[in-house]
């Protein structure tokens, strides 16, 4: 009974033990070897993100096998996923089993989340180490010197004082024009985007004649202005404002009155049906492409979508609609200072047990910012490299000044949203990152969709609305406990339920060990009084 009781009792307290340390793996830190030990094989994972682009795979898989051909020890298991939330689940959930891949790409939002536990390692020393750093001495192919690196990409990955990932690809949001049909209501588009003059078009073009179609396009259907990524464009209106998202430290910020008249403002142009979403109404570039939308608002990366000849457009042929197609900074409140998001996956590397396994996932990490890699892969979509290096060589060069010679690799709006970048990297500004930040992203974009669909069902936009629909976000995305956190506070709400069932085990297991030992107690009196 005695030893019984032992056992369990020290197995609940090395529950309670783990259950403090929450993540916790118990891999050291990682420090950089030696020498890369040529002498053993080492198998590593690489997860990346592909939709249907064929070429996107092709690159990868050409990649690891001239990778491999440099290194024959090293083996790379690629696992492709359609969608960077899978890759984010699927690694918090490794995380707890010790099974993350070596390497995946991935948000620097999601990295912060992933440094529980010391799942993914700072890059610091390995960008410095004079072998096998960027430019390193023992690395076999032409590395990147991190002075190469475009510095506002390699900004976005530091974060808690540390670099915890390589910028892999970047791109922004630009706003695909029908510039067709906005001549056609007698606009002329500027030279800057402003919401203004976007909301104001849109509007137009919701005139119909007397049949019942839109005299814009002669169809029944036509939604103006779509945004394929609503959080983003809250987190640009309140940086063209000038207000509060959050900061670094994780406090919310963005529940203040400019983001009451945003929402009241777009609330507007929701209500006419002039605005919708791309969860609400389905992708920007399939209306652009049948004539059914004017202003078609989402990634560089998503500019081999978009236009009349886009090559990877999802619509049947006989639904496309001849235009002429500009490409355009998102819209702007202040023309003369610009502002505009930046964003795109970057490259994080996983702690191991083996510092020689992390070691050799470092190489092929570093191989990603190549030429070799970075140009191909930029030439797939509106993205650009990383690198000056890329930027600059005379192969990227030439591919650029081949705009709309064909419309496939050099289509002229996949081009024109790449230079579109490439020419305003100095406007762009990326979010703070912090455990957490990726749910304050989510809310941002989430108002803007909880709003659009109020006023479909003629709900008033009020002060009252929005008081309500600041303490739904707050609650949803649990809010209120990161801003808790970042405040210091010692208040951080309720545990979480298997917490709270542990605690309670705990205490019944005390109560009956202290049955347990009253009744020996007195078992042990009555054989010393007999």
């Amino acid at each position: 009974m005695k030893r019984t009781c032992r056992v369990l009792l020290s197995a609940l307290l090395a529950g309670s033990i783990l259950s403090g340390c929450h993540g916790s793996r118990g891999t050291a830190e990682f420090a950089v070897p030696e020498e890369l030990d040529s002498s053993r094989q080492f198998e590593i994972t690489f997860w990346a993100k592909n939709d249907t682009n064929k070429t996107q795979t092709m690159i990868y898989e050409q990649s690891i096998k001239d990778f491999e051909n440099l290194y024959p020890n090293i083996h790379v298991n690629l696992r492709l996923y359609t969608d960077y939330g899978k890759i984010y689940n699927d690694v918090i959930t490794n995380i707890a089993t010790d099974t993350t891949p070596n390497i995946c790409i991935t948000y620097p939002d999601h990295i912060a989340t992933y440094l529980t536990g010391n799942a993914v390692i700072p890059l610091d020393d390995l960008f410095s180490d004079p072998k096998y750093g960027l430019g390193g001495s023992e690395v076999k192919f032409d590395s990147v010197k991190q002075e190469e690196i475009i510095p506002q990409f390699l900004k976005e990955c530091s974060f808690q004082d540390h670099y915890y990932a390589l910028p892999y690809m970047r791109s922004t949001e630009a706003v695909y024009v029908n510039k067709t049909y906005v001549e056609r209501l007698g606009y002329t588009l500027p030279e800057t985007l402003t919401w203004d003059f976007m909301f104001e078009v849109g509007e137009a073009a919701m005139a119909k004649d007397e049949s019942g179609n839109f005299t814009v396009n002669g169809q029944k259907v036509m939604i103006p202005i779509i945004y394929k990524s609503t959080d983003n464009m809250m987190i640009q209106m309140i940086e063209q404002k000038g207000s509060g998202y959050s900061d670094d430290s994780g406090h919310i910020l963005m529940f203040n009155d400019t983001t009451r008249e945003l929402l009241k403002m777009i609330g507007e142009h929701g209500r006419t049906r002039a605005f919708s979403t791309f969860k609400i109404s389905s992708y920007p570039a399939n209306f652009l492409n049948a004539g059914q939308c004017l202003f078609a608002i989402d990634s560089t990366a998503g500019s081999t979508w978009m236009g009349t000849y886009a090559p990877l457009s999802d619509i049947s042929a006989d639904r496309f609609v001849e235009f002429e197609t500009e490409v355009m900074t998102v819209p702007q409140f202040d023309t003369a200072h610009p502002k505009m998001i930046s964003q795109g996956p970057s490259v994080c590397v996983f702690n191991k047990q083996d510092p020689q396994e992390v070691l050799a996932s470092w190489l092929f990490a570093q191989y990603l910012l190549s030429n070799d890699v970075q140009i191909p892969y930029a030439e797939t979509e509106g993205y650009v490299p990383v690198t000056e290096k890329a930027q600059k060589s005379d192969e990227y060069q030439e591919y650029l000044s081949q705009i709309g010679t064909d419309n496939n690799e050099h289509y002229e709006v996949k081009i024109k949203a790449s230079q579109l970048l490439m020419d305003n990297v100095h406007h762009t500004f990326v979010t703070p990152v912090f455990n957490g930040s990726t749910s304050v992203r989510d809310a941002a974009g989430q108002m803007i969709e909880s709003v659009t669909k109020s006023v479909r069902r003629k709900e008033t936009i009020d002060d009252a609305y929005l008081d309500e629909l600041f303490r739904d976000m707050t609650s949803l995305y649990h809010l209120d406990s990161l801003d808790t956190a970042a405040s210091g506070k010692t208040d951080l709400g309720p545990l979480p339920v298997p917490s709270r069932i542990l605690l309670i085990t705990l205490a019944v297991v005390w109560v009956l060990l202290g049955i347990w030992y009253g009744i020996e107690q007195a078992k042990s009196r009555r054989k010393t009084e007999s």
